[in-house]
């Protein structure tokens, strides 16, 4: 937010104070964030539609039975797009709760065909899912835009109409106390240069380590550069197992406790031997890595 010149001298005799009382109120959701390194949580989830179970609450059962600590929900397809519907987040609480698990984040899987840069059905939905996310108390919705969506920097047209679109729902994420996850191929400067423009600390950087890499950018220098911007991240590898291919997950730990990241890994990753099978290794594997005697 940028000040006007009368209110500057104002706020600096009140920041001190104001800290004080921010950090006072504060003090105990900011505890994790500020802990030492081997004091920090971390929870390991997985996205619905890689568990078999695309926007079906089903994914807890499948989830339960691997060993995860929670699911990525999709908010649904474009003809059927159920959650905005109250029995149908009941059933995916209820899901949550006869599990014991937790909805890290939800996400419109739908923006990587309608572009949320172009096409005003994208922004309806992410404004819906933005709703759904605070009426089902779940602090995240992860907007991908891949595929149809991709982003290119140098068409500025575009990015213009991209960053229009975000400052409306970040302004109504900020209200709703909902982050959104942006995702993208992007790199860890271009990505800091829309959320600059969008201006709003509701927008951040839903950071995905393989997607990354597949772009051949130094995944540890950019988890640093992000820092607080990133979150919540994904974790997959293409096709190699977790790991066992090109991404050393004990480097990305030290990245991320050194930028004092605590949250949520969520698997997004191959299971060429079967969903069950691959996914309770992925899940052993991440949880061995980001266990506080790592």
């Amino acid at each position: 937010m940028t000040l006007s010149n009368n209110n500057i001298s104002r706020r600096a005799m009140l920041s001190r104070s104001a800290q004080a009382l921010v950090f006072t109120a504060t003090a105990g959701s900011l505890a994790p964030l500020l802990a030492a390194p081997a004091a920090r949580s971390y929870k390991i989830g997985a996205v619905d539609c890689c568990l078999g179970k695309r926007s079906d609450p089903a994914a807890f059962d499948v989830a339960k039975e691997i060993g995860l600590d929670g699911v990525q929900v999709d908010y649904g397809a474009a003809d059927n797009m159920r959650l905005p519907q109250a029995e149908v987040q009941k059933a995916f609480r209820e899901a949550a709760r006869r599990t014991g698990l937790e909805i890290p984040a939800l996400f419109v899987l739908e923006l990587n065909g309608v572009p949320l840069k172009s096409d005003p059905r994208a922004e309806q939905w992410l404004a819906s899912c933005i709703d759904v996310c605070k009426a089902m108390d779940v602090p995240m919705v992860m907007a991908p835009c891949f595929g149809n969506g991709e982003l290119d920097m140098s068409k500025t047209a575009e990015i213009d109409h991209l960053v229009v679109v975000l400052k409306k729902l970040a302004t109504q994420a900020e209200k709703q106390g909902v982050i959104i996850g942006f995702e993208n191929y992007l790199s860890a400067d271009d990505n800091r240069r829309i959320l600059d423009r969008v201006g709003s600390p509701a927008l951040k950087v839903y950071y995905d380590v393989g997607n990354s890499t597949d772009k051949g950018r130094d995944i540890l220098k950019e988890i640093r550069t992000l820092g607080k911007l990133i979150c919540q991240v994904h974790a997959k590898d293409g096709e190699h197992m977790l790991g066992k291919g090109r991404i050393d997950f004990k480097e990305v730990r030290k990245a991320l406790d050194d930028i004092a990241y605590s949250g949520w890994i969520v698997i997004e990753a191959a299971s060429p031997n079967g969903i069950v099978p691959d996914y309770t290794a992925h899940c052993k594997y991440l949880k061995d890595v980001f266990s506080n005697q790592s």
